[in-house]
C-alpha cells in the first residue's frame, strides 16, 4: 500500500507564490513517476506536472514558466512550487505516484487564488 499526504494549500492573491509538497509513504519502489494533478468545479481532473525517478519534468502547457515540481527521491516527496498564481489556477490540487503495481492519489489540497 502507499500513502500520500498533501500540505501547502491555501489562499493566495493573484500574482502570488505557493508552494505545495507530498509525502509518500509505504511500499514505493525506486521507478516511479510522481505528479501532480488539479481539478476544478466541473471540470475533469488534469494533469499540471509530473516528474520522473530520474528527474525528467513534464508540464501541462498552462503552468509552464510559472510552475516548478521537484521531488527527494530519499524522503519520497515531491514539491510544485507555484508563482504568478492566476484565478483560473484555483482547484483541488492531487498528489499521484504511478509505479509497477499501481496508480495512487492523495486527498487533495485546495488552492483558491482571489483578491
Amino acid at each position: 500500500q502507499v500513502q500520500l499526504v498533501e500540505s501547502g494549500g491555501g489562499l493566495v492573491q493573484p500574482g502570488g507564490s505557493l508552494r505545495l509538497s507530498c509525502a509518500a509513504s509505504g511500499s514505493i519502489f525506486s521507478i516511479n513517476v510522481m505528479a501532480w494533478y488539479r481539478q476544478s468545479p466541473g471540470k475533469q481532473r488534469e494533469l499540471v506536472a509530473r516528474i520522473t525517478s530520474l528527474r525528467t519534468t513534464d508540464y501541462a502547457d498552462s503552468v509552464t514558466g510559472r510552475f516548478t515540481i521537484s521531488r527527494d527521491n530519499a524522503k519520497n516527496t515531491v514539491d510544485l512550487q507555484m508563482s504568478s498564481l492566476k484565478p483560473e489556477d484555483t482547484a483541488v490540487y492531487y498528489c499521484n505516484l504511478q509505479q509497477r503495481t499501481g496508480s495512487y492519489w492523495g486527498r487533495g489540497t485546495q488552492v483558491t487564488v482571489s483578491s
